[in-house]
């Protein structure tokens, strides 16, 4: 097994990046929409630090880009209440779609700077597209409906049982560190992210 230390380490500092942008849009939305839980607990910022979980943010992340194909991590939640929310469960839908959307916004940006500065900065610009590639991931990543993840907010709009989705919760971890590292989504994942990174800063140039 190969292990590439930089690769994972380079991760984590982007998974830094962009957990700010990603955890900011879930407390601007839910602020928004009359939930001002975000905003007491300090969440509607871009300061990466108010967004970290160290297990999800650093350890794991660092841990799975070392020995898996698949990258697994997370931020730390945005506590939202659903009855101060505007539409309830709707609501929280948007809520929780705003972060892997924030991701495709990253993603673009990101490609772009990537695309203008290949030629000057190349290392510079290979940084920004690996960026780049890791925004889409996550925002892929994110979208799986699987708790905690925003993806699971789907399930709840669509009205499944509270006692059916608290126990897929109880088993959500497992569920993704199986998916992760012992089946070929996240490789997929990866690939799928990659050439979309691609297609962003090939239409770019």
């Amino acid at each position: 097994m190969h292990l590439n230390f930089l690769t994972a380490f380079t991760n984590v500092v982007l998974l830094w990046i962009l957990t700010a942008p990603h955890e900011f849009a879930h407390a601007w939305v839910a602020t928004k929409l009359g939930d001002d839980t975000p905003r007491l607990q300090g969440r509607v910022t871009l300061n990466p630090l108010a967004h970290v979980d160290w297990m999800g943010t650093a350890i794991l992340p660092f841990l799975s880009s070392l020995f898996f194909g698949g990258f697994l991590g997370w931020g730390k939640p945005v506590y939202t209440q659903i009855n101060k929310l505007k539409g309830g469960l709707n609501g929280l839908l948007l809520v929780a779609l705003a972060g892997p959307f924030s991701n495709v916004i990253m993603a673009v940006i990101l490609g772009a700077i990537a695309a203008f500065t290949v030629n000057a900065h190349a290392t510079f610009a290979s940084y920004a597209f690996r960026g780049a590639e890791l925004s889409l991931y996550l925002g892929l990543f994110n979208l799986l409906p699987v708790p905690p993840l925003d993806g699971s907010k789907i399930l709840l709009a669509l009205r499944i049982p509270a006692v059916i989705y608290q126990e897929i919760a109880r088993a959500g971890f497992l569920v993704l560190v199986v998916l992760i590292t012992a089946t070929s989504l996240g490789r997929w994942m990866s690939e799928w992210s990659s050439q979309g990174a691609l297609w962003i800063v090939s239409t770019l140039r």
